[in-house]
C-alpha cells in the first residue's frame, strides 16, 4: 500500500476555501455608526454559532463547602448551578484586610487540572511541574495583588472532567463535549463563555467584590475563555489575555490537531481573532504574546501582529487606543504576568483604591 501524498489530502482545499469564503463579518466600520450595527450584527452571529443563546438560565444556588486560611489571603472552595444540574465548582481567593475588594475571574487553560493550578495547589504532586512551567498560579498573583479571585473549572476540567476523562487530573473532556454538543447546536467555546457569565452573576451577589470592577484574565485555554466572554458580555471591565492571539487560518485550520475547543461550525466564514477583540473596545484589553510561542503559528509574531492591527482599528476609531496594549515578552507558552497585574491595577481599580 502506498503512503498518502498531498495529493489526495484535503487540506489545501479546505485553505484555498478559507480564501474565499472567510470573514464575512470583518471588522471594518469606519465611524461610530457601522460599529454599532457590526458589533450588534456580530454579537448574534457568534452566539448563534456558539450555542450561546440556547444555554438555559438557572438558579445560582451557591454553597461554600470549604473555607482554608492561607498564607495573606483565605481559599474558598464553593459550587454554583450555571444551567439546570449543570455545576460549577470554583475558588475565591479572598485577601486579608476589608474589603469590598476589586473581582478578577482567572480561568485555567489545558495541562492545569481546571482550578488547581491557577489556585497555586502545589501540594497536589501531579500540577508542580504544570504550575512551575507555565507560571499558571496567576490566581494567587492576583490575590496577592489585592483583588479577590475567582478560580474556576471549566466545563470538561478539574472536577468536572467527563467519564473517559477520570483517571489523569491534567486530563481534559473537550473532544467528547463537543462531539455530544456538536449535534445538539452547541460546543465547548459557548459553554464556557455561559459559565463565565453565570459565574459574574455570582460575583455581583457578593458583598466583598466592588460593584462593576470585574476583570478577566486566563493563560492558552483561559485565554480563549477570556477572549470570548469578554467580547461577549460589556460587565468584564477590564481583560488580559495571554497566549491565545493569532491568525484563524495559520495557527488552527493548518494546525488543525490542537484540541477540539478552539474549533466552532463556521466561525472562519463570518471572524479572525482580531474580529472578536474588536468587540472589547472600548474597554482595556491586554494581550500576552511569548515570542517562542509555537502556538503563534509558522510565521511566529508574523501572525500575531496582523491580528492586533484588526484590534487596534476598533480602539483607534473609539478614541481609546491607550487601552489596547501588547506585551510580546521573551519566552514560551507560559502567563507573564509583569505588565498584567499592574494593567488590571491601573484600569480595573483606577486611582480611587488604596491597592
Amino acid at each position: 500500500m502506498e503512503n498518502s501524498t498531498t495529493k489526495f489530502q484535503t487540506e489545501p482545499y479546505l485553505i484555498k476555501r478559507w480564501e474565499k469564503v472567510g470573514r464575512k463579518s470583518a471588522f471594518v466600520a469606519e465611524n461610530l455608526r457601522a460599529w454599532k450595527t457590526w458589533r450588534r450584527q456580530t454579537l448574534i452571529t457568534l452566539k448563534k454559532l456558539t450555542g450561546f443563546d440556547t444555554m438555559v438560565q438557572a438558579k445560582l444556588s451557591p454553597v461554600v463547602t470549604d473555607n482554608v486560611t492561607m498564607d495573606g489571603y483565605r481559599r474558598q472552595r464553593i459550587e454554583i448551578q450555571t444551567e439546570p444540574a449543570v455545576i460549577m465548582p470554583l475558588y475565591a481567593l479572598v485577601p486579608e484586610g476589608k474589603g469590598p475588594f476589586p473581582a478578577v475571574i482567572a480561568p485555567h487553560g489545558h495541562g492545569s487540572g481546571g482550578k488547581y493550578s491557577v489556585a497555586g495547589r502545589r501540594d497536589i504532586p501531579e500540577l508542580v511541574e504544570t504550575i512551575a512551567n507555565h507560571n499558571y498560579d496567576y490566581g494567587v498573583q492576583f490575590v496577592r495583588a489585592g483583588f479577590i479571585v475567582f478560580c474556576p473549572d471549566s466545563r470538561g476540567f478539574g472536577e468536572r472532567r467527563e467519564k473517559a476523562a477520570q483517571g489523569d487530573l491534567l486530563a481534559q473532556s473537550c473532544q467528547w463535549l463537543n462531539n455530544m454538543g456538536y449535534p445538539l447546536g452547541q460546543t465547548v467555546t459557548g459553554m464556557w463563555a455561559w459559565d463565565i457569565h453565570r459565574l459574574i452573576d455570582y460575583v455581583e451577589t457578593r458583598k466583598d467584590c466592588v460593584p462593576g470592577a470585574i476583570g478577566c484574565a486566563g493563560l492558552s485555554g483561559g485565554g480563549l475563555q477570556t477572549l470570548w466572554a469578554s467580547a461577549l458580555d460589556e460587565r468584564i471591565r477590564c481583560a488580559v489575555v495571554s497566549g491565545y492571539f493569532f491568525g484563524y487560518k495559520e495557527s488552527l485550520l493548518e494546525r488543525h490537531t490542537h484540541c477540539s475547543c478552539n474549533y466552532v461550525p463556521h466561525l472562519y466564514e463570518h471572524v479572525d481573532m482580531g474580529d472578536i477583540a474588536a468587540l472589547i473596545a472600548p474597554r482595556p484589553l491586554l494581550i500576552e504574546t511569548g515570542n517562542q510561542d509555537p502556538l503563534n503559528g509558522k510565521s511566529g509574531l508574523g501572525n500575531v501582529l496582523p491580528q492586533m492591527r484588526i484590534t487596534t482599528k476598533a480602539y483607534r476609531l473609539l478614541h481609546a487606543k491607550d487601552k489596547l496594549a501588547h506585551d510580546i515578552f521573551e519566552g514560551p507558552h507560559r502567563w507573564n504576568g509583569v505588565k498584567a497585574i499592574p494593567w488590571m491595577r491601573k484600569h480595573l481599580v483606577g486611582q480611587n483604591s488604596s491597592l
